[in-house]
């Protein structure tokens, strides 16, 4: 898999220094590279108790992205999923440790344990007052001996930073430590693995399952589930959180593990809240990449019984642009279209014959979606035969309400639900064609007259013309014929079509921005699927 790296053994390295350069000064690094890798804060002066934290690289932000007022002091680096040697760690606590002593929040795996342990006991030889926490949050294994250390990590970072800052003793800022461990819960799944740098990524999941409960260095989760979407997988999250929420003052961390695009991110927070459990959920952490595994496409959950400090702590101000805040989880708000955007519906009205040729339109855009999608991926960004199954899925769900027996307002009223319910260009471009044909309606055209009038306008306002490689090469022949009928207009929309495979310069459309070799031998999605529609009315209606 190719990624922007100079290579792995320079790949931490490299990293930490663009974290510096880009801190607005308020970071720096020790001395010691490759072996000692530790950032900073350059505001420090040691009166205040210091937080050092740390691991294996390819959790960013975690953890250096987290130094700065308000959370960490330091961060030590090891290599990708390795903990860091005892000297750095040492190196880290003796750059920022003064009188008031340093607390070492340290994930429980055995590495950091053993290395951070260590480090600890030399500062002690010192003479400086060092505590150290283990974080174990992850309740994926119940039965574990010790439980992992994964992204509830950052509510000890966030709470043990603000004790810190306000100036308590190392005693109290490492009470507060170890009281979030003991009420923090996390567990997180995924889609699919993490890839290590310079290593083959490994394929284990298969297609329609996801891992619950895997580790953050790529470990493999307690079991594979079957994945039916958001909901499903937020739903055997929280199931396992479940027992660990007490009362109803909770906050809950969304943490991404790497890999989910904030879309989906803001999905899985709307199933969140929305879910039983989120009634009990005050506010929440996220969502956002706090402590990634790499690019693993996955999500993690971590929900922590809050007291009021705990609340003021984790709304505090910090530094670290990381740190996305805490908000409330509020109830859905809506509010009403502004006056001019609500739709004014004419009375619903049967007409069978009208609604048969709708519905067989609808149904042969669906039929489509998989073949345009994959057609419009040789030439666009794929999502064709989705926009127009999507648009399809809508009217039928509407189609009860629609006034069928005037053909004016029928017209009308599909370009009404069109305009709000297909996305892109494409909806716009439908909707501007049916609202037009019920303008000509109402002048006195008859039906396919009045298509044609609509035709006309979308080419008008569009800027296209036939021979521009668009869905007009297909359906403006197929007007054309159908006055002679839905066979005449089929086989003119499938020639129209066909030919633009043989268009390599599009004038118009998103596949004007390609080179000619991506368009040549490939129809023009939108015309095939104009073609496919007349086709299936031939068949269906001849």
């Amino acid at each position: 898999m190719k990624q922007f790296m100079n290579g792995r053994d320079a790949l931490v390295t490299d990293a930490v220094d663009g974290l510096v350069r880009t801190s607005g000064g308020r970071l720096a690094r020790l001395d010691g590279y490759p072996h000692i890798k530790v950032v900073v804060r350059t505001d420090w002066d040691r009166s205040k108790v210091a937080l050092v934290s740390g691991g294996g690289s390819g959790h960013e932000p975690s953890h250096a992205g987290f130094v700065g007022q308000g959370m960490l002091t330091a961060a030590v680096c090891g290599e990708v999923f390795a903990s860091p040697s005892v000297d750095a760690v040492l190196a880290g606590i003796l750059a920022v440790t003064g009188k008031a002593g340093c607390l070492l929040i340290v994930k429980n795996y055995t590495g950091d344990r053993l290395n951070f342990g260590l480090a600890a006991e030399r500062a002690r030889a010192f003479g400086l007052r060092v505590n150290m926490v283990i974080v174990d949050d992850d309740v994926a294994l119940p039965h574990l001996p010790q439980a992992r250390g994964v992204a509830g990590t950052l509510f000890v970072h966030k709470i043990a930073g603000a004790a810190a800052e306000a100036g308590q003793d190392l005693d109290a800022v490492t009470a507060a430590a170890q009281r979030v461990i003991a009420g923090v819960a996390s567990i997180g799944m995924s889609l699919d693995t993490c890839t290590v740098p310079g290593s083959p990524k490994e394929d284990r999941i298969a297609d329609g399952k996801a891992e619950l409960g895997l580790g953050i260095h790529g470990e493999a989760g307690v079991q594979q589930v079957s994945f039916t979407g958001a909901r499903s997988a937020m739903a055997m999250v929280l199931e396992k959180l479940a027992p660990h929420v007490t009362g109803d003052s909770n906050v809950a961390l969304l943490n991404n593990l790497g890999g989910a695009t904030p879309l989906e991110m803001s999905v899985l927070a709307a199933e969140l809240a929305a879910s039983p459990l989120g009634g009990r959920i005050q506010a929440i952490v996220g969502p956002a990449a706090l402590m990634t595994s790499l690019d693993m496409q996955g999500f993690s959950v971590s929900v922590l019984p809050a007291t009021a400090d705990d609340l003021t702590a984790l709304a505090a101000p910090v530094a670290p642009a990381a740190w996305p805040g805490m908000q409330a989880i509020v109830p859905l708000a809506i509010r009403p279209l502004p006056d001019g955007l609500a739709p004014l519906k004419a009375l619903a009205s049967a007409h069978p014959l009208r609604r048969g040729l709708i519905e067989s339109c609808c149904a042969a855009l669906i039929a489509a979606e998989a073949d345009l999608n994959l057609l419009d991926a040789k030439s666009g960004d794929g999502d064709t035969g989705s926009t127009l199954a999507t648009a399809a899925r809508a009217l039928l769900a509407a189609i009860d309400g629609l006034p069928l027996a005037d053909i004016t307002q029928a017209y009308r009223a599909i370009g009404s639900e069109l305009s709000q319910t297909m996305g892109g260009s494409s909806g716009v471009l439908l909707a501007i064609f049916f609202a037009a044909a019920g303008d000509a309606s109402a002048s006195g055209k008859d039906w396919i007259a009045a298509l044609q009038v609509g035709l006309a306008r979308v080419m008008q306002v569009g800027g296209a013309k036939p021979g521009d490689r668009t869905m007009i090469d297909a359906l403006e022949p197929a007007l054309a014929g159908l006055g002679h009928g839905l066979p005449v207009a089929a086989a003119a929309a499938r020639q129209g079509a066909d030919a633009t495979a043989g268009m390599v310069r599009a004038k118009a459309g998103r596949a004007s921005y390609l080179s000619e070799d991506k368009l040549a031998g490939h129809n023009d999605p939108g015309a095939e699927g104009v073609a496919r529609l007349f086709a299936f009315l031939a068949e269906k209606h001849g």
